[in-house]
């Protein structure tokens, strides 16, 4: 294992907690303003990773290390927990706690692109943090916007379109409509990743 991998994998970790720690933090703060205190009393309103990592280790730890190392970039995942009968109870409100973890995530990729765009690149080792931290928000914005369970865009298509709301509850509560929903995001994924990302780096040109 070189010097270069581990400070690349370094640079790749830290945007990662950094980014799902936002994430998560953001549905937990946005369930609360909203009336479900489940995820704050597990401690989870807090930009704090720690919290989230002891919630998920696998996701926060041993998956990034294994996908970096094996792939190049780290994947992972983590979660708040919320009240499902609240969330049945405010649908609008739900909706809202979803969408609140990926725009969180586009609020992060708005500030590495505004940092790249006008030089930070340039400044010690800023470059490869805000690169990384660029394209790891735009995906987790795209692929969990995506509608399909488990990702926070069913939730979010849920709460505002109520013909939907039934049939997605029923796909997320099975395991296997969990999974299959999860095959075909990642099925879809490049093909919305792609496209944006090239879009964007045109302006960074």
């Amino acid at each position: 294992m070189d010097p270069q991998s581990v400070a690349l994998f370094a640079v790749w970790y830290v945007v990662f907690l950094l980014s799902l720690t936002c994430h998560e933090a953001a549905h937990a703060f946005v369930a609360l303003r909203g009336g479900d205190d489940t995820a704050q009393r597990s401690g989870q309103v807090t930009l704090n990773p720690l919290p989230h990592m002891r919630r998920e280790p696998i996701g926060t730890v041993v998956v990034p290390l294994l996908t970096y190392f094996q792939l190049g970039y780290v994947m992972g995942w983590a979660s708040a927990p919320y009240d499902p009968h609240w969330s049945r109870r405010h649908p609008a409100r739900a909706a809202l706690m979803a969408l609140a973890g990926p725009l969180a995530n586009l609020g992060l990729a708005a500030s590495a692109f505004a940092g790249l765009k006008v030089g930070l690149a340039s400044v010690g080792g800023l470059g490869s943090f805000l690169s990384v931290m660029l394209l790891l928000n735009v995906a987790l914005f795209l692929f969990n916007l995506i509608p399909l369970p488990p990702m926070d865009g069913a939730a979010v298509l849920a709460g505002l379109f109520a013909p939907a709301r039934g049939l997605l509850e029923r796909i997320a509560a099975t395991p296997f409509g969990s999974l299959a929903g999860l095959l075909v995001a990642w099925w879809i994924f490049p093909r919305l990743l792609f496209p944006v990302f090239g879009w964007i780096q045109g302006f960074l040109r």
